[in-house]
């Protein structure tokens, strides 16, 4: 048995975790595709991926196994949360007829959303670094709301809503639902600029507040630095 290998394990510093959810925003979808708008999503509390499909059909031939065709792959989420923006009732089916009056059972308006989980090691714990996730083209499906008594065990209320997604362009690639990034891995500088456009800038010094939105997935790729190694920026196509 050989003594040493050229493969390290366990290294300091590279035993890296993920966890948590925050910074959730929802930009509902324009007429045109694009998401002009974000709002925050307090009280979000787990989002989970679901991606589905890619199952193998095998095919046989002179009697051996000729090859294995693949379906295409979905992307699909489960957003749990405490409580959700007024902006998101229409993407859940609710129009607001005046303030305070909401109808249900109408058209689900589709819409980006983005959360932020954290990564951590065994050095930094969790201020190692964060992972952006972005979600395009979703819906959600009505969500079950159990009402009950306030007792000696109080709990709030947990909403949960299951996203389904449409694929769009993207340039080069096969079409996606989302789009991951990596904090640790991308240039600062250029990941600051995209986070600018993902949640806004406040006023400041006579000049006026630029509202939050969704950049489609080509602007995304240009704005952290190019198509074709844009170290960091995957997008799972679906």
């Amino acid at each position: 048995m050989p003594t040493s290998y050229a493969l390290t394990w366990d290294v300091v510093g590279e035993r890296i975790y993920e966890t948590g959810t925050k910074m959730g925003v929802i930009y509902p979808e324009a007429s045109d595709g694009t998401y002009p708008k974000g709002y925050a999503w307090n009280g979000l509390t787990a989002v989970t991926e679901s991606p589905s499909g890619a199952d193998a059909t095998a095919l046989y031939a002179d009697d051996i196994k000729y090859l294995n065709l693949r379906a295409a792959e979905e992307f699909g989420a489960t957003i749990e949360a405490y409580s959700y923006p007024d902006e998101f009732a229409e993407c859940d089916g609710t129009a607001i007829v005046t303030d305070g009056v909401y109808l249900g059972q109408q058209v689900r308006k589709p819409f980006g959303f983005t959360f932020r989980s954290t990564l951590g090691n065994d050095t930094s714990m969790n201020d190692y670094g964060y992972k952006l996730h972005l979600i395009y083209n979703a819906t959600a499906s009505p969500s079950e709301r159990s009402y009950s008594t306030i007792n000696d065990s109080p709990d709030a209320i947990s909403f949960s809503w299951e996203l389904t997604t449409t694929p769009i362009s993207v340039t080069g690639y096969k079409p996606i639902s989302n789009i991951v990034i990596d904090s640790t891995k991308v240039n600062p500088t250029k990941l600051a600029d995209l986070e600018q456009i993902l949640y806004g800038t406040p006023a400041s010094g006579g000049t006026a507040a630029v509202d939050a939105r969704l950049p489609l997935p080509d602007e995304v790729i240009s704005t952290l630095g190019g198509p074709s190694g844009a170290t960091g920026a995957t997008g799972q196509t679906n």
